[in-house]
């Protein structure tokens, strides 16, 4: 069976086979994969997969509502667990972020409604596969401007595409894995 060449180790294989560019329309999920996106800016994406059970357990199972309501006591707390990345800015950035998503979820209806609309409410499939993918694209560099506009951090257009990539906004399997056919 052949897959995506990045994913070597049980944990990337794992997360490949069973998450990576599956289209998710869930807001929790969303979050989630916000968050751990602007986490792993700088780091690699395994290094936030080896990470992603204690950014659970810490930011309250990425419950919006709870994070948006976290205190300088509460960002202590985070700085001091080693389980995360202890980066203030990217802790800090997740309390902002949990704010502009609720507003979005206010003014869209869900954020699902919200983000889904830069691709058109349907995968983009690319042809060439993500070892020819680019680090960001038209779509990513919208969504980005939009959502720093709303006040969201750590979204640059590369976070912004790496995110669209793990939701299934976009389909970057290389055509030749297994998952790129049956990924719709």
């Amino acid at each position: 069976m052949r897959r995506c060449t990045w994913a070597r180790t049980d944990l990337s294989i794992m997360y490949h086979d069973q998450e990576w560019g599956v289209p998710q329309h869930r807001d929790r999920v969303l979050f989630e994969f916000l968050i751990l996106e602007g986490a792993q800016a700088g780091l690699s994406w395994e290094t936030i997969l080896r990470k992603r059970d204690n950014y659970r357990e810490g930011f309250d199972n990425f419950d919006v509502k709870e994070i948006a309501k976290y205190d300088s006591r509460k960002v202590s707390q985070l700085l001091a667990n080693p389980g995360i990345v202890r980066n203030r800015l990217k802790v800090v950035s997740a309390i902002q972020n949990a704010k502009s998503f609720l507003q979005v979820q206010k003014e869209f209806g869900s954020f699902d409604a919200f983000v889904w609309a830069f691709v058109g409410g349907k995968p983009l499939r690319r042809k060439s596969g993500v070892s020819q993918a680019p680090a960001s694209t038209a779509e990513s560099e919208t969504l980005s401007r939009e959502l720093l506009r709303r006040g969201f951090k750590f979204v640059g257009p590369t976070i912004c595409y790496a995110f669209m990539q793990a939701v299934g906004m976009v389909n970057d399997h290389d055509p030749q894995c297994f998952r790129y056919k049956e990924i719709r």
